[in-house]
């Protein structure tokens, strides 16, 4: 499977594109800056040179590069502020979703976030507007034509994995290591069962694989 990750150079990307070019995938990663090629080279993937903000649906669409899959991994970053966690956050998830269309990579993937669309776009308070700029882009990928699957981790760490987690539709507040993550998203790309679904996810018991397995696919999957 080829595989095309936005955000490339963003830590989860970075894990996770390891963990598909390790396991036979080709991995392609969308960077916005080109000093961050060699680091996506790094990990086993191919570096695209594509800025979510600038460019069109088309030029995305070139970007991945006959990919069967995407994913949204990027973000405006905690030193941004609020103008970014819409035209990133929101409007780069959605571009992308529009590319993956064109080009018919229609597994989809979103590295979403546990309270998203619980916030309010008109507070001055940019984690407010970053929770609602993450909604809004949950549902504009929800409403699209692609097979997709909505991760909603909880407070990111940079510890080991651990290989287990607990999923569900609400999970209650907690941490997860970003390696965790990206074993979640690699799994989900081959597992029916994550086809439109929407789960939150923070450290547990059970293995990643088995609790993906026990999600239920939504309508109009497959």
């Amino acid at each position: 499977m080829k595989v095309a990750i936005a955000g490339g150079h963003g830590k989860i990307a970075l894990l996770l594109t390891r963990k598909l070019a390790d396991a036979g995938h080709e991995v392609v990663g969308l960077i916005r800056k080109p000093e961050h090629a060699d680091d996506v080279t790094a990990a086993g993937g191919s570096p695209v040179l594509v800025d979510l903000e600038s460019a069109s649906a088309t030029q995305v669409a070139d970007a991945l590069g006959g990919a069967d899959a995407a994913v949204f991994a990027a973000g405006a970053g905690s030193g941004s502020g609020v103008e970014r966690k819409w035209t990133v956050d929101r409007d780069g998830a959605v571009l992308l979703a529009a590319a993956a269309q064109l080009v018919g990579a229609y597994r989809f993937v979103v590295v979403s976030s546990m309270g998203a669309g619980q916030g309010d776009a008109s507070s001055d308070n940019v984690f407010q507007v970053y929770l609602a700029a993450k909604g809004e882009a949950d549902d504009a990928v929800r409403a699209s034509a692609l097979d997709w699957t909505i991760v909603r981790p909880g407070g990111l760490t940079d510890d080991p994995g651990t290989g287990r987690v607990t999923v569900g539709d609400s999970v209650g507040r907690g941490s997860i290591p970003r390696a965790d993550v990206a074993e979640v998203i690699a799994v989900a790309l081959e597992t029916p069962s994550t086809v439109r679904t929407t789960f939150e996810v923070v450290g547990g018991d059970v293995p990643v694989a088995e609790a993906l397995a026990s999600l239920s696919p939504g309508p109009l999957a497959g």
